[in-house]
């Protein structure tokens, strides 16, 4: 079977692509893998890391200013869409490609549709309760698309075939799971492990630098923290302004980006983060408590309700936000960190949310789409 992914923009969009092309590299050892994406989009670093090739296109988001700048970025943004889509063609052409399977992101528009007007059939993945604005144009021509919550379905009931699949985790942060792990730290104390997504959150990085000048002066557990590339430019900076010294602060340490996630999620003993479907897949089947502050700045408010979800289940802590700045996420962390039973508690109830049967279901429905 010959399949090209494509997706990207945020590591949400590439690593459940990437879990999927491992898990089926897996089950069909024979399979022909590629991606597509954007023109220096973290898909290039992701997939490249992983050892798949890619193909990438420059391409832009829509504005939704009206503004004389926002509509000159609309207009170069489908004039780089209409080019990506006539490359991709060529692409589908050259390639022969059995499926092309869509998980979301502005990037994955060209491959798919040109797979479309090809005549090759085509998936889509949204791991989110509310769908993206270029997976509901794409699944309108899709053959399958595949949700990661039951009532996802709802948006697509013009789609030939809807399945159920749940959110896929990759294999290695499953199969680390209760398992020993090198110590993140040269202490004993408790780690906490901070993201805001793969293209980091500016405004909760900018909370992060009173979290980390309290905890520098506290030290009573450690912290490692992914600002995203955009942030790290700044953020050590502002930091050392504050006083702090990060290259002698043994309980804290700041990076752009977390690549070895398995090991460090596994290693972790509470998790702050975002609340994409994606990210919350991956700290459920870690079993890991969490203090979660949803982006506000996404589609329906879908964050904030993927993150309700697991506060009702008694897996997670939910703050707003607006609601919040650094010195109140440090008093939170740190009354999590000090009531060791509930945290397990909280660990426990993650875990219990877990969908560790997603890939299965979602080789089985792509493997039926290709027929």
């Amino acid at each position: 079977m010959k399949i090209i992914f494509a997706g990207g923009g945020t590591a949400g969009h590439v690593n459940p692509a990437l879990a999927i092309a491992d898990y089926m590299k897996k089950k069909d050892p024979g399979c022909a893998i590629a991606f597509s994406g954007g023109t220096g989009g973290i898909e290039e670093r992701l997939v490249g890391r992983a050892g798949y090739p890619i193909y990438t296109f420059p391409l832009s988001g829509l504005s939704r200013s009206m503004s004389p700048a926002g509509l000159r970025r609309n207009i170069g943004a489908v004039k780089n869409t209409v080019s990506a889509i006539s490359a991709a063609k060529k692409i589908i052409r050259q390639q022969k490609p059995d499926i092309v399977v869509g998980t979301g992101g502005y990037a994955c528009f060209p491959m798919v549709y040109a797979a479309h007007l090809c005549g090759v059939r085509t998936a889509m993945l949204e791991v989110n309760a509310t769908p993206g604005v270029a997976l509901r144009q794409l699944a309108k021509k899709a053959d399958c698309v595949m949700v990661s919550f039951e009532e996802t379905a709802a948006f697509f009931k013009d789609t030939k075939k809807v399945v159920y699949t749940g959110s896929p985790v990759r294999q290695e942060l499953i199969d680390g799971v209760g398992k020993p792990h090198a110590k993140l730290f040269d202490n004993d104390k408790p780690t906490v492990l901070c993201f805001w997504g793969s293209v980091g959150a500016m405004y909760m990085n900018k909370k992060m630098e009173e979290f980390v000048s309290l905890l520098a002066e506290d030290g009573s557990f450690n912290l490692i923290q992914a600002a995203g590339r955009a942030n790290y430019q700044w953020m050590p900076g502002e930091i050392r302004d504050r006083g702090v010294d990060l290259d002698h602060c043994g309980n804290i340490r700041l990076t752009e980006y977390i690549y070895d996630m398995a090991d460090v999620m596994n290693a972790s003993d509470l998790v702050i983060c975002r609340a994409g479907a994606s990210t919350l897949a991956e700290v459920c089947a870690c079993g890991k408590p969490s203090l979660i502050v949803p982006s506000p700045y996404v589609a329906d408010n879908h964050q904030e309700k993927n993150a309700r979800a697991l506060e009702r289940a008694g897996a997670a802590v939910v703050a707003l936000e607006q609601e919040v700045d650094g010195a109140g996420l440090f008093r939170q962390a740190k009354a999590l960190l000090d009531d060791r039973a509930a945290l397990a508690e909280m660990g426990r109830r993650a875990r219990s949310l877990a969908k560790y049967d997603a890939l299965d279901r979602i080789y089985a429905a792509i493997v039926d789409t290709v027929g």
